[in-house]
């Protein structure tokens, strides 16, 4: 009897579910004009609402420009966008009329007014399930602000990055936050809903976020192609999401961003997502989508240069975990970047098969720090369990060396690399080899946060279980820096590792690490370091004879063996 209710109760769901799929309603029908003058609010929410009372079905939009302030989404529908349909964000200061008022959110404490409010867009849905945008048809921002107040909190240091030099980013924060009432902010906003489908359709200018999704469900983002003047893909607190086969071009913040802020006043891990077959890029804002792909912008509002790259944080109260990024191309954009500065883990990560073309700041950057932007007594965030594969990087800013930092009391812990190229620009000096760098644990997490680097290849502190397994650093530009330094490193492991080195250039400095192997470098012999003290350990190349430089004055040349430095 049991198997029977369950067939029947399938049945149901299934006739109801074709009952939907027959409900076909033209927004023209309902008196949208698309004309790209008559505001169409009233009518596209009049089909969408009565569509969901109906059970659900297809809301169509036909070729037009579709002029609206906030669409209200409902349960069981689908929006479909025909070729040459386009919903157009009006603007408050030139249309008569405005978007949904920001509703109110006691915990905006924690993270900025972007985060904490999903009805001041231009579409948006709270609680719904069963939902779906499809179609060859485009969500044009034009009418929405980029703009987004900070938390509702005094600032602290760190608040922002430090290449910020303590200034106002020019996409602002407005004071009081009463003065976003009426603005629309993000192209499409979802919060706590679940089966949500977003596909074949185009995003341009959406605002502070083209899609910000909040403890949402079972997401797939299929073909999308967006870009836009912030953000691209916020998954912030979310489970089971999909996201594949997309463009995505932001050259004035992040591309594709998971995050577990505490915007639903709860921490809640984002986890269990693929990212797969898709390319993110910091092209001049508008000429990804007319195929010009220019790039004479230079610097992002955060005053490092242009961003469009994936990017885990910086709000991660909830942490990140099961994650798997394959298949991506970065062009003309920062790099890859794990951060956790507010509390929350980053935990069981694969990324595998990425290219990367042009890249402004750092290529691999994974940073836990201590901002504790968090409620009180927020432990200190964890990273771990990380494998980065297959990856090859051409023409890298030659400030930043990839970077893996971690604080002393909660060091990174067992990161593995394996099968990676990176060429740099190169151009590093003696002088920059010279450079201390500094803790900020507090600070904005950016590669710039930390200056330029005085290794150019990898800069390794505060970790412990780190594998280099067939690694291979090189510059155009002669760079006078080691590739490689590590400080504070326990159980460091490099095989098969490859560097390219000025004259006199070490290729490993080592400060107070343990049990740091190298074996089978094409250019170095094989070298065991037990422990090397807090004086510089430098690892010359194999025409130097392995040679060890402990301190200023001592001296011991080592082939292939132990040495245990006291």
């Amino acid at each position: 009897m049991v198997g029977a209710g369950s067939f029947f109760a399938s049945a149901d769901r299934t006739d109801a579910q074709a009952r939907r799929a027959t409900v076909f309603r033209n927004v023209r029908d309902f008196g949208a004009k698309g004309d790209g003058k008559t505001l169409d609010t009233a009518a596209i929410n009049r089909v969408i609402e009565t569509t969901a009372k109906a059970g659900g079905g297809t809301v169509y939009f036909p070729a037009g420009t579709y002029l609206s302030f906030s669409i209200r989404l409902k349960s069981n529908i689908t929006i479909y966008l025909d070729n040459g349909a386009t919903i157009l964000a009006a603007d408050p200061a030139e249309h008569k009329g405005m978007y949904d008022l920001p509703e109110p959110n006691e915990w905006d404490v924690y993270q900025d007014f972007g985060h904490s409010h999903w009805q001041n867009s231009l579409m948006w849905g709270i609680g719904i399930e069963n939902f779906a945008i499809v179609g060859q048809g485009k969500i044009d921002g034009k009418g929405l602000s980029k703009r987004s107040p900070g938390p509702r909190r005094p600032r602290t240091a760190g608040e922002t990055p430090v290449s910020m030099a303590n200034n106002v980013s020019p996409l602002g924060e407005m004071s009081p936050i009463t003065e976003m009432n009426g603005l629309g902010t993000k192209a499409i906003a979802l919060k706590l809903s679940r089966n949500i489908t977003l596909k074949d359709f185009t995003i341009f200018q959406g605002g502070h976020f083209a899609l910000l999704a909040t403890g949402v469900d079972n997401l797939t983002i299929d073909n999308l192609r967006v870009d836009t003047n912030r953000d691209g893909f916020d998954i912030d607190a979310c489970r089971n999401v999909r996201i594949s086969n997309s463009y995505v071009n932001t050259p004035n913040d992040d591309a594709i961003v998971l995050k577990s802020s505490y915007a639903l006043g709860f921490a809640r891990a984002t986890e269990n997502v693929t990212i797969t077959n898709s390319q993110v890029s910091g092209f001049d804002l508008g000429t990804f989508l007319d195929g010009t792909f220019k790039t004479t912008q230079e610097v992002a509002p955060d005053k490092d240069r242009v961003t469009g790259r994936i990017k885990f944080g910086t709000e991660s109260n909830g942490g990140v975990r099961n994650i798997a990024i394959s298949n991506i191309n970065f062009v003309h954009c920062r790099g890859l970047a794990i951060e956790t500065v507010d509390g929350g883990y980053i935990e069981d990560i694969s990324i595998t098969n990425i290219t990367m073309r042009d890249i402004t700041t750092a290529p691999i950057f994974i940073r836990l720090g201590k901002r504790q932007r968090a409620p009180e007594g927020t432990p200190v965030a964890k990273i771990r369990r990380i494998i980065i594969d297959n990856v090859v990087v051409s023409d890298a800013d030659h400030h930043y060396a990839s970077i893996i930092s971690g604080v002393a009391e909660s060091p990174i812990e067992d990161v593995r690399l394996s099968n990676i190229r990176i060429h740099y620009k190169g151009g590093g000096t003696k002088s920059d080899a010279a450079r201390e760098v500094p803790e900020n644990e507090k600070n904005y997490p950016e590669p710039s946060m930390f200056g330029v680097m005085p290794a150019y290849g990898f800069y390794v502190r505060h970790s412990r279980g780190i594998t280099f397994d067939n690694v291979e650093v090189s510059f155009d530009k002669t760079d006078e820096r080691p590739s490689f330094i590590l400080d504070n490193v326990q159980d460091a492991a490099f095989y098969r590792t490859k560097a390219k080195l000025a004259a006199d250039a070490k290729m490993f400095v080592l400060y107070n690490v343990t049990n740091f192997r190298s074996l089978q470098s094409p250019n170095l012999d094989d070298v065991v370091v037990e422990r090397a003290a807090a004086a510089a350990v430098a690892v010359a190349t194999r025409g130097h004879a392995g040679r060890l430089h402990v301190g200023e004055h001592a001296e011991v040349v080592v082939g292939v063996g132990h040495l245990v430095l006291r």
